[in-house]
């Protein structure tokens, strides 16, 4: 499994993976899911993955030397939009070769993306690219996206983000984010790849992955904890009759069978045979 957030910021950009493939019980491995495309001066690009491996590195590939029907490639596309079409196009070329193939196996084609970046002329721009190679833009209104096992890591970021908010802000963010899924999902594992991207840079301006000795993550995963305790215990508990106007309020209750509800007992069920055995013995 995987987890991974984008950010789209007034600020720039925030992208953050973890590296665990499979996590059975005797094969844990790992393998990066966050690439870059860069030319600097002129366009820096992420493109982070989701979903069947060997899918996701086939569309890796092929998207860094696919020209399409417009002409374009990765690296000259004109815009971001253009540049997310190609990685749609890419996604169905990889379907339309390995799709029945796999199929015949019994396995899925299944692959999400997180697409963003910036070329130079336009704004950071991020979105994210399904299985069918359609994909849908970052706005204020939705001003992230997750891909994997997104479920854990998505209050915190509701709760906080939004498009005023500072990089580092939001990297710390992506970062508590993360731990949330860690700390509940065993197939979300480190190393972490974290970039953050200022605007205008047209470079990869600060990138760093994180291990089980990255001394900023450990206090992150231990001060999270410790101060998710402490407000935790800071509120009251439940006051049951708090208030004489409160609203009166009965479970449903399951009517007795009418043997009890009349005061007899039913009928004792029948012993086994191992029972009849031990009442024997004694």
């Amino acid at each position: 499994m995987t987890y991974c957030v984008g950010m789209r910021l007034d600020a720039g950009l925030v992208f953050l993976s973890d590296s665990r493939t499979n996590a059975g019980v005797d094969q844990v491995s790992t393998a990066r899911k966050l690439n870059v495309f860069e030319l600097p001066g002129d366009r820096m690009m992420v493109l982070m993955t989701a979903g069947n491996l060997s899918i996701s590195q086939s569309v890796r590939q092929l998207l860094s030397e696919h020209v399409g029907a417009s002409g374009y490639s990765i690296w000259n596309a004109p815009n971001m939009h253009e540049a997310a079409r190609l990685v749609g196009e890419v996604v169905r070329l990889v379907h339309e070769r390995d799709a029945k193939a796999l199929a015949e196996f019994g396995i899925d084609f299944n692959v999400s993306l997180i697409f963003g970046g910036q070329i130079k002329g336009e704004r950071c721009r991020l979105f994210q690219v399904y299985s069918a190679g359609n994909f849908i833009e970052s706005h204020n209104e939705n001003t992230y996206f997750q891909i994997g096992e997104a479920k854990y890591g998505k209050p915190i970021i509701d709760r906080v983000v939004t498009p005023e908010t500072a990089l580092d802000e939001a990297a710390k963010c992506a970062l508590i984010s993360m731990d949330s899924t860690l700390r509940s999902n065993v197939s979300v594992g480190l190393p972490l790849d974290l970039l953050v991207y200022e605007n205008n840079a047209l470079a990869v301006t600060r990138f760093v992955t994180i291990d089980e000795r990255n001394e900023y993550f450990q206090m992150i995963r231990s001060t999270w904890g410790q101060q998710l305790k402490t407000i935790f215990e800071g509120i009251a508990a439940p006051v049951w009759d708090s208030s004489p106007q409160a609203r009166v309020s009965k479970p449903v209750r399951v009517p007795l069978p009418e043997s009890l509800a009349s005061g007899t007992q039913p009928p004792a069920a029948p012993q086994s045979f191992a029972q009849q055995f031990d009442n024997k013995q004694q």
